[in-house]
């Protein structure tokens, strides 16, 4: 059992996310905390050096503004025991670092089937588990 799970939850993949906040809830200690966690691409760090606009500051406010609800609404009807945080970053990285920041001792995320850009890049997932520092499992 953990006493303190991180639950990264992409906002396109919440029914995944839903699955796997169900297992977290499973493996926590009693008086455990669950976060869950959004991390909102900064789509500007990408485009520097691609594109002549930046993409508009509101566009990751209202991204960041959705999974705030979203996610304290899987909260609620969970029942969990816990907080919602959202990040800006990459993804694989931000989940990470934030991990080791709140001293988790697992984190769980969801992964789809790979696809063919999956095998070149690799997912998020294969990146937490890659470098995370604590405990990951990844849920299917």
């Amino acid at each position: 059992m953990y006493k303190k799970i991180i639950v990264p939850i992409a906002m396109d993949q919440l029914e995944h996310g839903e699955k796997t906040l169900e297992r977290a809830q499973s493996l926590l200690d009693d008086g455990g905390e669950i976060i869950l966690l959004n991390v909102v691409e900064d789509l500007n760090a990408y485009a520097q050096g691609y594109m002549i606009i930046d993409f508009p500051l509101e566009l990751v406010e209202a991204s960041r503004k959705n999974a705030v609800e979203t996610l304290t609404g899987l909260k609620e009807k969970h029942a969990v025991n816990g907080r919602v945080e959202i990040r800006v970053g990459g993804a694989a990285g931000t989940i990470n670092a934030f991990a080791a920041d709140v001293g988790a001792d697992l984190v769980i995320i969801a992964s789809h089937r790979p696809g063919l850009i999956d095998y070149f890049l690799g997912s998020t997932a294969s990146r937490v588990a890659s470098h995370c520092g604590c405990s990951v499992l990844i849920d299917r």
